[in-house]
């Protein structure tokens, strides 16, 4: 299971990334994550709410069986900070590197 501080730093770029592909709604954002990275309505709706108010995303509604649903938008701001968070990834991929290879060292010690 993930971290859940590591998850809480992940979710912003997963849910926008989500967007990147295509324009949706709540459930099915949950839905998009599901198959990677478990998400409940009561994480994703602050998410949405921070990067509406950062500019990441814009909001709007359409129509659907009699009530308006809101519907998510990328923006330009968001895809920059999937880009940004692309470039991390070196960096990142060392430091799971470093992780990984301590641990396969692991001689079943602890130090003091």
């Amino acid at each position: 299971m993930l971290d859940p501080q590591l998850k809480r730093g992940l979710l912003d770029i997963c849910v926008l990334s989500v967007l990147r592909r295509r324009d949706s709604y709540g459930y099915q954002i949950i839905k998009d994550l599901s198959g990677s990275i478990q998400v409940s309505e009561s994480t994703l709706y602050p998410i949405l709410r921070r990067l509406e108010s950062t500019g990441c995303l814009t909001v709007y509604s359409v129509a659907h069986s009699g009530r308006l649903r809101k519907f998510y938008r990328i923006t330009e701001a968001g895809v920059a900070q999937i880009d940004q968070f692309l470039e991390s990834m070196p960096e990142l991929e060392r430091v799971f590197a470093l992780i990984k290879e301590c641990a396969e060292d692991d001689t079943g010690t602890v130090s003091q």
